[in-house]
């Protein structure tokens, strides 16, 4: 556990937003996950266990950047048959590409505090640009001394874009897995150093 002495937060459009600095997303409290349509129908939720992520907040709050590592064998739909699919070559592949990847290219806007993000994400081998629409939701000092802020992110993406195109059509029209995906990402980032 990092502690800090020098202040946790500034004034920046309005906004309390976190000291300059290099975070690392806090595996106790994220959620990195994403909802499919199934059977055109329903939506399943999943998510993915093991996500790691740097967020460098810069000095220009609208110069910082995040990369983010997503750990492909860690998806978790609660239903082991349906995870071992996904995990399998009909879909992420888990053993060939065993990480999804993002990067931060930059900030494209801001509005108080919603921001949107430019940013490459790499599937299966496969890199695309991805704007992520993220909500800023508050930084401070936690009880231990740790300097922290909160976020919410999402996107929508096309998995065929980044080759999971395996489906089976429906006798009764369209398709068991839908090509929209949303991704939903929650976390805390803890400042280092």
């Amino acid at each position: 556990m990092t502690s800090s002495t020098g202040p946790a937060t500034r004034e920046w459009d309005g906004l309390t937003i976190p000291a300059p600095g290099t975070y690392l997303l806090d595996p106790a409290h994220k959620r990195v996950g994403f909802v499919a349509r199934h059977m055109m129908v329903s939506k399943v939720r999943g998510e993915f266990a093991d996500a790691t992520a740097t967020i460098t907040v810069a000095e220009d709050p609208l110069a910082s950047s995040v990369t983010a590592t997503i750990q492909a064998a860690s998806i978790d739909t609660k239903q082991t048959d349906r995870d071992n699919h996904l995990r399998s070559p009909e879909f992420l592949d888990a053993e060939a590409f065993p990480t999804l990847e993002y990067r931060s290219t930059g900030v494209k806007s801001h509005a108080g505090n919603e921001f949107v993000l430019t940013g490459e994400l790499t599937v299966k081998g496969v890199t695309r640009p991805v704007e992520l629409e993220v909500e800023f939701e508050g930084a401070g000092r936690s009880p231990f001394g740790q300097d922290i802020f909160g976020f919410s992110a999402s996107a929508e993406i096309d998995r065929e874009d980044f080759g999971l195109t395996w489906n089976v059509a429906l006798e009764t029209g369209g398709v068991l897995v839908g090509k929209k995906i949303k991704i939903e990402i929650e976390g805390e980032a803890v400042r280092q150093g």
